[in-house]
């Protein structure tokens, strides 16, 4: 045994005499059953991988903090918000940060076009905040119901297991919706050149409340300091030919390096109502907020200045959820947001298990209490507090128990009334937006860029797809329609639009 280094052990702690042969009868073997040592270790070898993620499956962790301005943009932030991270210019909270490519597996490519997940958790004194978002502004769906088919259009073929364009194509064409989403992803933000080079956005709309209990509706944006680099779909071949974990290696020798990458997190705030002065429902996830009308107002700066120490404990079990808020910040009626809520959470339990938030990667910061009344499951390996009295883990109780928090942090309470039923929403607007950003915010680049992708992937498609597809995008905009069934053949002159638009 050397002196020089740490004594190798079981996991009980029990020092290894030797770690090269098992226990045998005779050099030979058999060997024995009492064969603790190999029992133990391949034992767990063998459970090393928990299940991947459905979504979000590949991606890389670090960490880092994140200082307010104590403004919302050129106003106090407890104008709009009650929430403690926020308050106090200079005032530094630690997080931890998780990029990842979306429907690929553990093993898929980094340089894929595909959304990419941006995930911050927030360690404030009132526990943990999780800003859970893409780098795209918008979202393929408006309602959480239609989750596992937008996901099960884009995973592979369930038979063949390729990722086929004509299932791709065949849903979005019959999911108007999808239109903003699509021309985001087939331009050059659909493949970032590395995390560090892209933007964040939260997505959902949520609500922010200040201690007056007054409430508006809030978007979230993360915007790179090290600005906006993408890749063309041959640079991104030529780079997944060598290199599938192109961008963690970016991320994680950037940091190694003392390139900490920042974000500056701003904000949109509107107030909390339907704003029928609009074309659109600010609740739609499919949308924008235009910000001529809606400015983006700086909160704070994050920065990301530690790498991780392990993969697995700190990126494979690393959980983030929708649902995880903290006082100040709450939710609003976004039907995605409704449905990711539970469904986020639910996986975790799933596949890290039901006290995954007792991981350190998950758990508050240190300081920050745990009292619930829940426990047991499975790996459990401590107790939640219980109050003064650890006999008594229901509520309420006049035993020294827990008791629920003060009126200080009672949740805002919006007023709704209407009936209950299933119903689309009233300004759905499927196309607009699509062609004032075709038309006014891309470069002839990027619309060329558009162009080449869409029609490239559309034309391994059936011809009904290409057609529907093609409808779509001239609702958009008629030259973006052109263009594209230019390079397909198809001249949108002769369709009939607005039968191929309608779906049911």
């Amino acid at each position: 045994m050397s002196d020089s280094k740490p004594t190798l052990t079981t996991r009980q702690g029990h020092p290894v005499y030797n770690n090269q042969q098992s226990r045998t009868v005779s050099d030979r073997g058999p060997a024995t059953l009492e064969n603790y040592q190999l029992l133990e270790k391949i034992g767990h070898f063998d459970r090393e991988r928990i299940p991947e993620r459905v979504v979000h499956a590949r991606g890389f962790v670090s960490h880092g903090e994140f200082e307010a301005y104590g403004t919302i943009g050129n106003e106090p932030a407890s104008t709009y918000t009650r929430a403690k991270l926020f308050q106090q210019a200079g005032k530094k909270t630690p997080v931890t940060v998780r990029f990842s490519t979306v429907i690929g597996g553990r093993d898929s490519s980094e340089v894929a076009r595909d959304p990419r997940g941006f995930a911050v958790k927030f360690r404030t004194e009132d526990g943990n905040w999780d800003l859970v978002g893409n780098n795209l502004p918008v979202f393929f769906i408006r309602d959480a119901l239609k989750f596992p088919d937008v996901i099960h259009s884009l995973k592979p073929d369930p038979v063949t297991f390729r990722q086929e364009p004509n299932r791709i194509f065949d849903f979005m064409s019959q999911t108007p919706e999808s239109m903003h989403m699509l021309s985001f992803l087939f331009s050059p933000r659909g493949i970032p050149s590395d995390y560090r080079h892209m933007d964040g956005f939260g997505v959902n709309t949520y609500r922010l409340v200040n201690a007056a209990g007054e409430g508006v509706l809030v978007k979230f944006h993360w915007k790179t300091q090290q600005g906006i680099t993408s890749l063309t779909q041959a640079e991104a071949d030529a780079i997944q030919a060598t290199e599938l974990g192109s961008a963690s290696k970016d991320l994680y020798e950037a940091i190694e390096n003392g390139g900490y990458p920042q974000w500056e997190l701003c904000v949109q705030i509107m107030s909390d109502d339907a704003h029928p002065e609009l074309d659109f429902d600010p609740l739609d996830d499919t949308k924008t907020w235009p910000e001529d009308a809606f400015p983006l107002r700086k909160a704070g700066m994050m920065t990301l200045n530690r790498n991780l120490t392990d993969h697995h404990n700190e990126n494979e079990q690393s959980a983030f959820g929708t649902g995880v808020l903290v006082d100040g910040i709450d939710f609003s009626d976004d039907k995605m947001l409704v449905g990711r809520t539970f469904s986020y959470s639910d996986t975790q339990r799933h596949r890290v298990g039901p006290n995954y938030l007792q991981l350190p990667v998950n758990a508050p910061r240190p300081g920050v209490q745990v009292n619930t009344n829940q426990g047991g499951g499975a790996m459990s390996y401590g107790v939640d507090s219980r109050g003064a009295n650890p006999h008594i883990n229901y509520e309420p109780s006049s035993l020294a128990g827990l008791a629920e928090a003060d009126e200080s942090y009672r949740e805002y309470r919006p007023h709704v009334e209407g009936p209950v039923l299933r119903a689309p929403i009233e300004r759905e607007n499927n196309y607009a937006q699509v062609g004032q950003r075709w038309r006014n915010e891309m470069a002839q680049s990027e619309r060329d860029d558009l162009v080449l992708n869409l029609a490239t992937l559309l034309g391994q498609c059936e011809r009904s797809i290409q057609e529907r597809m093609v409808a779509h995008l001239t609702k958009c905009d008629a030259e973006y329609g052109r263009l594209v069934g230019l390079g397909l053949g198809i001249d949108p002159g002769t369709l009939d639009i607005e039968a191929l638009v309608k779906v049911r």
